[in-house]
């Protein structure tokens, strides 16, 4: 996968998100930014993420999450081939004992 050139993005995003300090004010920047449905579908990414990274089957993480194959398949291969993000995530819940179940 390809990163975002540095032209084609902008910083601002990534920054505003650095700046919050509480689940709370994650949640209601992110309630502000996004619609529901860009919402349900982030969290749903995680949700497989997690479930993949905890070794579940897709047949199950379908049952269990409502994902299509394809945003399993897409999220699977982002864990396999990723730049990083999940395994940073991952790696610092499993030391902190804090990581989504």
């Amino acid at each position: 996968m390809a990163r975002i050139a540095q032209k084609e993005k902008s910083d601002g995003l990534y920054k505003a998100i650095l700046t919050l300090r509480t689940e709370e004010e994650v949640y209601n920047f992110f309630q502000d930014l996004c619609t529901v449905t860009e919402l349900r579908a982030m969290e749903q990414r995680f949700d497989v993420a997690v479930l993949l990274n905890q070794g579940m089957i897709y047949n199950d993480i379908l049952e269990r999450t409502g994902a299509s194959s394809a945003t399993i398949s897409r999220v699977n291969r982002s864990l396999a081939f990723d730049h990083g993000g999940y395994r940073t995530y991952f790696d610092r819940a499993a030391k902190s004992g804090k990581e989504d179940k």
